[in-house]
């Protein structure tokens, strides 16, 4: 079994100048933890994905310990952090996107490649990209679990009813 066999060919890219709540819209939008990033051609990018995003909206407690300003400003009141988190929204893709040792999957590689890059790198998905290195599918640990449920379920086709006794 190859991974065009059960990638998603439903893939919802973004651009590096998407912004942080645009991002946000999108992923809540289509209930995806994740999406790749593409330029203008449609080619690979980056990745970005919600643990991304709570990454870079994360207040830094260590600079607080360095810098008496932030700190001062981190424990105003929570409406304060409210206002940095809206202006960080206007932030672009590109600068909280993964860039570097992307992995991808070709949708003739085969079941077992998908399920070990899975593994291997501890993802929660990989883009799946043709040879020009354009993304024309996604798969997920979701998308592996589905197809092993699948397997499983399948008859074997020994439909032969064994008892005890026999």
């Amino acid at each position: 079994m190859q991974v065009r066999d059960f990638m998603i060919y439903n893939v919802y890219t973004v651009t590096p100048s998407t912004t942080v709540k645009e991002l946000i819209s999108i992923l809540e939008k289509y209930r995806v933890g994740g999406v790749p990033v593409v330029d203008e051609k449609g080619l690979l990018v980056g990745i970005v994905s919600d643990g991304d995003i709570v990454r870079f909206l994360a207040p830094d407690h260590q600079k607080q310990y360095f810098d008496f300003a932030y700190y001062f400003l981190y424990v105003q009141t929570d409406e304060k952090y409210e206002n940095i988190i809206r202006e960080k929204m206007n932030t672009k893709v590109e600068h909280i996107m993964v860039k570097k040792n992307i992995k991808t999957l070709s949708p003739d590689d085969d079941f077992e490649t998908a399920i070990q890059l899975l593994s291997k790198h501890h993802f929660k998905k990989l883009p799946v990209v043709n040879g020009a290195g354009r993304v024309i599918g996604i798969i997920s640990r979701g998308d592996i679990i589905h197809h092993l449920s699948k397997q499983i379920s399948e008859p074997s086709g020994d439909n032969t009813c064994h008892t005890e006794s026999d």
